[in-house]
């Protein structure tokens, strides 16, 4: 029985196999602890490392594995077939080891630029580059993890050289196929470059307000401020216009408007305003001012500006002020709120005749 296993064909090439794959687990082991070791300094590194230990403990033994059938006789039985298989799972190994190192290494560069502070419009930036960048370059990678492994079977290669022949034809229907899919991932690349927008920005799109909650390899999320949720393509922001309340500072103006009677005093009126924005939380205490902007017929028009950190301080800043002002009229001057004026003839009063001179006809 020995002397049978002995003579076996195959017994030298798995005896290699059995001694090649507890060493290079070994040796994965003895390189994780080194590079571990020596890029601590190095935040963004060492989370690739580390988020690399599970698909590299596949890539040493099949990497090893690789070397001993090609170092096995070539007329070796089923030795093609065990090159052919082993070959296929070391890329797709490779291509795991190349996704889960960019996805590491974005994780790193996530970590250094933590986005939950108040002041985090680089940190947004980062954000956005960071990961529009690494999906982008992770699809590329299992494609062509995908079209390597294609390869090495010749019925895919003999396909693909008989397609050649009619490749005008699939080429402009491909090219026709795949416009929204190129044109996503060009706009994707610019918004990471460009970055007219980021994760987290305040937008006004098709009528609608919301932050933006993720940006894909294709289409963009937005939350809406009643939690739905308005999906778009990517290229929708490089070939359309749109608002973004925070694409230098998260600091906004807000405009609150109110309409008084003609009668209503000033002076008063600015006094309160000053007391409502000083007294409201949301204030920053950059700018404010009160100014009447607008008369119409029955009406004056009074804006107040107010500033404020972010967007949904500048929303609640406003409805604060305006509450405060209506309800300061309500209490202390509430003859001057808008009113329509009625004479005694059941005329508005702006219809009335003016009464006129004694002895002289009316216009």
């Amino acid at each position: 029985m020995t002397q049978e296993i002995l003579a076996h064909p195959w017994f030298g090439t798995w005896l290699a196999a059995l001694i090649a794959v507890p060493l290079s687990l070994l040796a994965h082991r003895i390189v994780g602890l080194v590079l571990r070791r020596i890029t601590r300094p190095a935040p963004a590194i060492h989370a690739m490392v580390v988020n690399c230990r599970a698909p590299a403990r596949l890539v040493f033994p099949l990497v090893a594995l690789t070397m001993v059938w090609q170092g096995a006789p070539d007329d070796l039985r089923f030795i093609g077939n065990v090159r052919h298989l082993t070959g296929l799972l070391l890329i797709a190994a490779a291509t795991w080891l190349t996704v889960k190192a960019i996805s590491g290494f974005a994780e790193g560069v996530l970590a250094q630029n933590p986005s939950d502070i108040a002041d985090n419009l680089q940190a947004r930036r980062v954000l956005t580059q960071t990961r529009v960048l690494a999906r982008t370059a992770m699809s590329v990678v299992i494609v062509a993890g995908g079209a390597m492994m294609l390869m090495t079977f010749p019925g895919a290669r003999q396909v693909g050289a008989s397609l050649l022949a009619s490749a005008g034809v699939i080429g402009i229907v491909a090219g026709l196929a795949a416009k929204p899919v190129f044109s996503n991932l060009i706009a994707g690349l610019q918004i990471a470059l460009a970055q007219p927008i980021r994760i987290d920005d305040v937008l006004v799109v098709e009528g609608e307000w919301g932050r933006v909650e993720e940006i894909t390899g294709t289409f963009v999320v937005l939350k809406i401020w009643d939690e739905r949720r308005l999906i778009l393509p990517l290229s929708y922001f490089i070939e359309k216009p749109f608002q973004n309340w925070t694409r230098h500072s998260s600091q906004l103006l807000g405009a609150v408007f109110v309409y008084v009677d003609y009668g209503m005093p000033l002076a008063p009126l600015r006094a309160e305003v000053e007391r409502i924005v000083k007294a409201a939380p949301e204030w920053d205490g950059r700018f404010f001012n009160v100014r009447v902007t607008d008369a119409t017929e029955r009406t004056m028009q009074i804006r107040v500006l107010c500033t404020a950190a972010t967007s949904g301080l500048t929303f609640d800043l406003r409805c604060s002020v305006r509450e405060g002002l209506i309800d300061f009229m309500q209490r202390e001057y509430p003859q001057f709120l808008p009113k329509m004026r009625i004479s005694a003839d059941g005329l508005p009063e702006r219809e009335q005749q003016l009464p006129q001179p004694q002895g002289q006809a009316p216009a």
